[in-house]
This record gives structure tokens, C-alpha cells and sequence, in this order.
């Protein structure tokens, strides 16, 4: 089997090979050649000449009904990890005749999925076929193939002949982002950097006081205190100042250790933990930035996505940490922990170290996780 399967692939990709009915008839024929010689019957001739005509119509033709067939790939749209890739491809027949009978499979990387199928009856001549389908994802990644198989046996079921088609395609699929209820780690830091207070020494006003950004209109539930009077008694009704927390010009950096190794399950972990720390702090109407030994600093919803979305351990280290800034510094090395800038938090994902080591080397708070258990309530857990 393993030298006959190999030969029988070659065959179906460059010329066709029978299929299971092509080799009954094949010996069918035989037998009855070998059988008219022997008592030289002319319907023994027959019967076997008719049945090698056949197959040399049947060898003939599916490689034919494929030559003038072209596919082209749409655009495949970026999705959160769970939800269904949307695929479509369009095949257009260029002949001249209608093409019937076709196998449309679909090579996904195998971290995706297996390959996809799909049988098409027929497609009209000068016309196209729109094949589209939808594909489960389980976790974030960018995933790529290139190639598409157009099989037929059309007409007669006797060979089978595929051709392969080049057709990239991207998938992007982006980390899951939780909806966090509260998180210390993003909290607490927010809270230091606006009790710094500006550089002339005047501490920064809250949220509840902040600087006015823009009114509104009143909306139900909105404290009175905000109501500005003179431009209400203007407008004849109640105008709100909208209020723009400021956290002392310094950006919150959400830095992910992708240069080192990680074990698979933590690095998904860790994945998930920066795109949901980065939309908590914009919800926060924090300044947040990320950083990756990769990338280096980036912000912006679609580009944080898809770099953490590509994020794969052991990255080249283009660029180093910040060191200015306070970090959330997403890590399997409490080793690194020491050399934390002034004011950082961190999340660790624990390994063969102890409590006890980790604590003695960092002198900020973090939290330990546990990859065994759910994410989001030890992400919402007081830090250590």
C-alpha cells in the first residue's frame, strides 16, 4: 500500500488513474480477450473491444472537463477565536460546453482543520459556480494555504483525475477578548499614575471632576453636579459636561514576553490576557499601548489584534523592554521579574518555581495563574 498510494496520486494529478469500477472493467476485458483467443468467438471480440473503448473515453475526458476551469479565493474576513470563518471561492468554467460532476476540496493547514469538500453537479458554459462555507476556529492564530483540488470522474465513473490550484488565502483569527468586570492590575495602576499630579506639582483631576471635554445633552441617571447651567439657560435645556480622565501623560504599556519560550496552553493564556487587559484599559479611557519583543510598542483595536493573533513564542527580539514606563509584563519567567521598571504589575503563569522564589525576586505586585483553571476570575482577582 505504501509504494501503490503514491503511484496512484501521481497518476490522478498529472494524468488520471482508474478508479475501483476502471480496474473491474480493465480485467473484465482482459478476460474476455484472453478468452476469445483461446476459442477465437468473434462476440468475445467484441465484448472485450467495446469494453477497452470505454475505458480509453473514460481516461480521456475528466482530464478534459478540468482543463478550462479557474478558481479565484474572496477575501476572507478576520473572526474572534470560536466563531466561524466565512470562506468563499469562485470557480469559473471557461469552455464552451457545461463541465458536470465536480469534486472541490479545499487543503486547510492541519492546526486549522481538516480538508473541505464539496460536490458540484454542474456548472454552465462561460459561467461560475460561488462555493461558500464556513469553518470553526477554536484558537486565535494567522493561518495560511495555498492550494485547491478540482477532481472529476465525469462521465463515465471509471477514472478519477485531479488538478491542484494555487490559491492563497489569509485567515486571521483574532484572541478572545473577556468582558472584565473589574481588574486590579489595570485599576490600581490607573489610580498611581493619576495621583502623580501634573509636572507643576497640581494633582490631576477625576474622572467626577476631570477636565471638561465636550457637553451633551442631559441623559437620565447623569449627576447633577455636572449639569453646566449657563450654557442649559442658553439652549433652554440641560447640557452635561463630559469629563476626560487624564493619567499624567504616561501610557500604560501591556508588554507580552514572546521572546522566550512558553509552553503552548500558557502562551494562548497569555494571548488572551493582553487583548483583554488592552480593551479594559480603553474602556477605562486609559492610554494603553502593547509591546512584543517582535513588534516592539503599537497601539490601535485591528493592529493589537492581529499581532497578537501572529504572537508565537520565541520571536526575534527586535526591540527592547521599556524601561520608562510602568509595564503589565505577561510572563513564564519569574526571573524577569526583578528587572521590572518602577510601578509595574505582572501576571505570571507558573511552572516549576515556587511561590516563594517568585515573590522573593519582585518587588511590585502581579498575579500567579493557574492554566488549569478559568481565566477571567483569576484576571479579576486582588493582586499579590
Amino acid at each position: 500500500m505504501k509504494i501503490i498510494k503514491p503511484i496512484t496520486n501521481w497518476l490522478e494529478t498529472r494524468a488520471c488513474s482508474p478508479a475501483y469500477s476502471g480496474w473491474v472493467l480493465a480485467g473484465t476485458a482482459i478476460c474476455f480477450f484472453g478468452a476469445a483467443i483461446n476459442t477465437m468467438a468473434g462476440w468475445l471480440y467484441v465484448i472485450s473491444g467495446v469494453s477497452f473503448a470505454l475505458l480509453g473515453v473514460a481516461a480521456f475526458l475528466p482530464p478534459r472537463s478540468l482543463r478550462g476551469l479557474s478558481i479565484t479565493r474572496l477575501p476572507i474576513q478576520p473572526v474572534s477565536a470560536g466563531d466561524e470563518l466565512t470562506v468563499e471561492l469562485e470557480i469559473r468554467n471557461q469552455l464552451q460546453q457545461p463541465v458536470s460532476l465536480l469534486q472541490v476540496e479545499d487543503i486547510l493547514p492541519f492546526v486549522l482543520g481538516k480538508p473541505v469538500q464539496k460536490a458540484i453537479e454542474t456548472i454552465p458554459s462561460q459561467g461560475s459556480y460561488r462555493w461558500v462555507y464556513y469553518h470553526p476556529t477554536v484558537r486565535q492564530g494567522v493561518y495560511r494555504w495555498h492550494t485547491v483540488e478540482l477532481g472529476s470522474g465525469a462521465p463515465l465513473g471509471l477514472f478519477w483525475c485531479r488538478r491542484r490550484h494555487e490559491c492563497a488565502a489569509i485567515a486571521i483569527v483574532y484572541p478572545t477578548v473577556l468582558p472584565l468586570a473589574n481588574c486590579p492590575l489595570v485599576d490600581e495602576m490607573g489610580q498611581q499614575e493619576s495621583n502623580r499630579g501634573d509636572p507643576r506639582g497640581r494633582p490631576l483631576q477625576t474622572a467626577t471632576a476631570g477636565l471638561v471635554r465636550s457637553l451633551r445633552p442631559y441623559r437620565l441617571g447623569d449627576p447633577t453636579r455636572l449639569i453646566h447651567w449657563r450654557t442649559s439657560a442658553r439652549y433652554g435645556e440641560f447640557r452635561v459636561r463630559e469629563l476626560e480622565m487624564v493619567t499624567g501623560g504616561q501610557e500604560i504599556i501591556i508588554a507580552l514576553d514572546s521572546g522566550i519560550t512558553w509552553e503552548e496552553e500558557n502562551l494562548e493564556q497569555a494571548v488572551i490576557t493582553a487583548a483583554s487587559l488592552y480593551f479594559y484599559a480603553q474602556r477605562k479611557q486609559m492610554q494603553v499601548q502593547l509591546w512584543t519583543a517582535l513588534t516592539g510598542l503599537i497601539k490601535g483595536e485591528r493592529i493589537v489584534l492581529e499581532t497578537l493573533a501572529a504572537a508565537i513564542a520565541s520571536e526575534n527580539a527586535n526591540t527592547k523592554v521599556p524601561e520608562t514606563y510602568p509595564l503589565i509584563w505577561l510572563t513564564q519567567n519569574p526571573l524577569s521579574l526583578a528587572t521590572l521598571p518602577q510601578g509595574s504589575r505582572w501576571v505570571l503563569w507558573q511552572n516549576t518555581f515556587s511561590l516563594e522564589q517568585v515573590l522573593i525576586n519582585c518587588d511590585y505586585p502581579g498575579i500567579i495563574l493557574q492554566s488549569d483553571q478559568a481565566l477571567q476570575p483569576q484576571l479579576q482577582k486582588t493582586l499579590r
